[in-house]
């Protein structure tokens, strides 16, 4: 992983912040009950987060408010973008899948775009969850976070919404297909 000043400049948070509230007061069924302005305050304390969520925002995901953990007072974004983000497909589930192939690696995998984005992949649980506000990966497919004991044995996981059904599948880790990405989550 690179280097990277995980801060934007003032004039990019500004605009990452107004395409946030658009987004966030355009779709309210996705977070009821929470309001924009806490969401902003919570933004701007963290930095680093809101970088994070610029890098999902310039790889198509179009972040948006799914939740608030009253415990800890964190605010839960998903990629919401329609179809896998555009700028994560094409890639293996991990690095461990990618040396595996023979020829024709991709140049990035799951795992390691969340990383460096600092963001996780869904669980299957969040997926499912996402697809309850929503259809969403009608056309395409999101890899999720994969259990140790699937990962073990050579397989990820991944999801997509067909037939009006959320549906979980596998592959092998070194797989990697256009229509294919992952969705993030971050807490702020």
């Amino acid at each position: 992983m690179t280097k990277v000043n995980k801060k934007l400049s003032a004039e990019l948070r500004d605009e990452l912040l107004k395409i946030l509230q658009k987004r966030f007061e355009k779709n309210k069924s996705r977070h009821k009950g929470i309001e924009w302005i806490k969401v902003q305050a919570r933004l701007e304390a963290h930095p680093a987060k809101l970088w994070s969520l610029n890098e999902m925002e310039i790889t198509g995901g179009e972040p948006d408010v799914v939740g608030h953990d009253k415990k800890t007072g964190e605010y839960i974004f998903y990629d919401c973008s329609a179809e896998s983000p555009k700028g994560r497909r094409s890639t293996c589930y991990d690095y461990e899948g990618k040396e595996s192939r023979k020829e024709h690696k991709p140049e990035n995998t799951a795992t390691e775009m969340a990383a460096d984005m600092g963001v996780e992949l869904l669980t299957e649980e969040q997926y499912r969850a996402l697809q309850e506000l929503g259809e969403f990966d009608i056309k395409t497919s999101s890899w999720v976070h994969t259990p140790d004991d699937v990962r073990e044995l050579g397989g990820a996981l991944f999801c997509d919404r067909r037939y009006g059904r959320v549906f979980t599948y596998h592959n092998g880790a070194q797989s990697y297909y256009a229509v294919r990405g992952f969705r993030g989550v971050l807490s702020v």
